[in-house]
């Protein structure tokens, strides 16, 4: 372990010591060669994790003790001009990369809302075409048990009693599928809903409470709902949790929701590390929060259950307050 500390101190040394003297080379030549080490440094500055709070300090470092040798101002002046051109070159790395990120989030925001789209055809057509499809199937039995004895009749009622749990299945899986509340009231009326739904189902306790009532934008409501879907679903599926409690607090420009289960738990460094083991859906839930804006953090351990923290940036208009609100 001391020897691999020792090794990075070395190699950030070296790093720090190759710009500053790139810096100051090229303060004093001017030349094309030194503008391109800069591009370079910024690359490997970029590789090795470092910010642009780092390289603009190690900049500024470099730069005053240029300017510790230099006594003369029209020396230093033109130091100045030379250096901002240097940090501009070694910058563009950085630059790159944001655009390169930028072009990543919209395509992957564009990507979750063409999957919204077919989420709502698929629903649409379980809810109404498929319910279309039972009531023809009920019209059609009803002319077959037509005259029928008594006996066989009773079996026809048994058919339409399974027939009645498959409506009320199907209409479930549209709800949940994708909920017109979500649409019509926003996420948490629509997170509501499906925690009573899941309660029922699963036979335990789901808590809903919130201290933020206000509407978000489409795509952030959206995230929010599938990211605390599948949070509900692995605490039912994996965790085998008897109690899952969800909060939704407002702090600054932020939003912050928590899902907290009482399940088996997880070894964290082993799921992330593997990668056949995705059926938690950590990866879908870490995009979809990426594409808004957000972020999230998992905190478990076998036999302490699981808490998942969502953070969505949030406008000071988009909250009205204290509103308060909870559901069992």
């Amino acid at each position: 372990m001391k020897t691999a500390t020792k090794g990075a101190k070395e190699s950030r040394r070296g790093f720090e010591e190759k710009y500053r003297s790139a810096l100051q080379a090229f303060a004093v030549s001017n030349s094309e060669e030194e503008l391109i080490r800069a591009y370079d440094l910024g690359r490997g500055g970029l590789e090795r994790g470092k910010s642009l709070l780092e390289i603009a300090s190690l900049h500024h470092e470099a730069l005053s003790e240029l300017f510790d040798r230099t006594p003369r101002e029209e020396s230093r002046a033109e130091y100045l001009r030379a250096s901002a051109a240097f940090l501009k070159e070694s910058l563009s790395p950085y630059e790159m990369a944001h655009r390169g990120f930028q072009d990543a989030v919209k395509a992957l925001r564009q990507l979750n809302e063409t999957l919204e789209e077919q989420i709502k055809h698929i629903a649409h057509a379980v809810h109404d075409e498929a319910g279309q499809l039972l009531v023809a199937v009920r019209l059609a039995l009803a002319d077959v048990q037509w005259g029928l004895p008594k006996t066989q009749q009773e079996q026809f009622k048994h058919i339409e009693q399974l027939l009645d749990q498959v409506e009320a299945q199907l209409r479930r899986y549209s709800h949940e599928l994708r909920p017109t509340i979500l649409d019509d009231l926003g996420w948490l009326p629509a997170i509501r809903v499906l925690a009573e739904g899941v309660s029922k189902r699963a036979n335990l306790s789901v808590r809903v409470d919130a201290t933020f009532a206000g509407r978000l934008p489409d795509a952030v409501e959206i995230a929010l709902y599938r990211v605390v879907q599948e949070a509900l679903t692995n605490a039912t599926k994996h965790a085998r949790a008897s109690q899952i409690s969800i909060q939704v607090r407002k702090s600054g420009r932020g939003l912050s929701c928590s899902i907290r289960d009482n399940g088996a738990g997880f070894d964290l460094g082993e799921v992330q590390s593997d990668r056949k083991r995705s059926g938690l859906g950590l990866i879908g839930m870490r995009e979809r929060l990426s594409a808004v804006g957000g972020t999230f953090s998992i905190d478990s351990a076998p036999g302490r259950g699981t808490k998942l923290l969502i953070r969505v940036p949030v406008a000071p208009e988009q909250s009205n307050g204290d509103s308060r609100y909870s559901r069992r």
